[in-house]
């Protein structure tokens, strides 16, 4: 078989339950911490080989002992229970680094079937007070970062179909966000890279369907480092904290999964033990012009009559998402 991922050995990785992602090899990027860490250990536990990508070099805890760093740790911590994982430190911002991460899994696992977009980054302000700094990297890390890896992964399954003169296997999970659905008045950079990964992955899934390949976004609502400021430090009490990336990342093993086949050009909120799938946007209302094209004056008629008894805040975003939790 192409590019086969040699079966690990025995372990406690093993189940009672299918693996079904067994013999394919998966890319998560952000995959040091939080959720990238909580899906990359779900994909192996679901058997996949996976490279863990998180931007930054080895260097010292705070201890001031020597540490391997993030994306080292997470690919130990899967070996240690008999998984396959590789490291990869470089930034999926940077277009031939991106070229390199695909690169790699192909070299060590002789093929890549999944990638999981997951790195990020936020800098969050009022749009009136953002600096053009504060702008360019959310949108660099976030959608740029998007892009290249799928860039580079769309060409390997363009070529592997071409090559078997059929479909191959091919998943990609992106990672967008409520900001984007509700209308995060504090994230303009972050909302417009999320919402700019959604316009991406449904763009994707359509280029991409006809050699096998499915592409999906969530929204996930996580308590990591990066969000530590928005969700605060988890209750004291016992048991998974509903913000958990755990509850996440099942859902991430879901779509990367050949029972997802069917699954494609979605977007799904993923948090506290429930999933919502997000219908697409649909026409509310249209007018026609009663001569060649509109004026000023025609639209003001139907328009301004059509908005005045729309409560006033609300938009196009849908911030009732923000409520949704498990019943």
């Amino acid at each position: 078989m192409e590019g086969q991922v040699e079966n690990s050995p025995a372990g406690p990785l093993d189940s009672p339950l299918d693996r079904p992602l067994e013999g394919l090899a998966a890319i998560v990027t952000g995959a040091g911490r939080g959720l990238g860490r909580a899906e990359a250990l779900e994909l192996a536990r679901l058997g996949a080989a996976v490279i863990v990508n998180d931007y930054g070099q080895p260097g010292r805890d705070g201890s001031g002992e020597a540490s391997a760093g993030p994306a080292e740790e997470t690919a130990a911590e899967i070996r240690a229970v008999g998984g396959r994982a590789v490291a990869h430190t470089g930034d999926v911002a940077d277009f031939q680094e991106a070229a390199r991460l695909v690169g790699l899994a192909i070299e060590e696992f002789g093929k890549l079937d999944i990638l999981v977009n997951n790195a990020g980054i936020l800098r969050d302000r009022m749009v009136f007070s953002m600096t053009e700094e504060e702008w360019d990297s959310v949108i660099r890390v976030h959608l740029k970062g998007h892009f290249n890896t799928t860039r580079f992964a769309a060409a390997h399954w363009r070529e592997r179909s071409k090559a078997a003169g059929g479909p191959v296997f091919g998943r990609i999970v992106n990672t967008s966000s409520e900001a984007f659905l509700a209308g995060s008045a504090g994230q303009p950079n972050y909302a417009a890279a999320k919402g700019g990964i959604v316009g991406l992955t449904t763009s994707t899934a359509l280029a991409l369907a006809k050699y096998g390949v499915t592409a999906n976004a969530i929204c996930p609502r996580a308590r990591t480092r990066m969000t530590e400021d928005v969700f605060g430090e988890a209750s004291a009490e016992g048991g998974l904290d509903p913000l958990a990336p755990e509850h996440v990342a099942p859902l991430v093993g879901y779509l990367a999964s050949p029972a997802a086949a069917r699954v494609n050009g979605q977007l799904l909120v993923v948090h506290g033990g429930m999933v919502a799938v997000v219908e697409r946007p649909r026409v509310r209302a249209r007018f026609d012009s009663g001569q060649e094209t509109f004026t000023y004056d025609e639209l003001d008629a139907v328009l301004t009559k059509h908005y005045a008894d729309r409560p006033p805040g609300e938009t196009f975003a849908a911030a009732e998402v923000l409520a949704l939790k498990r019943a």
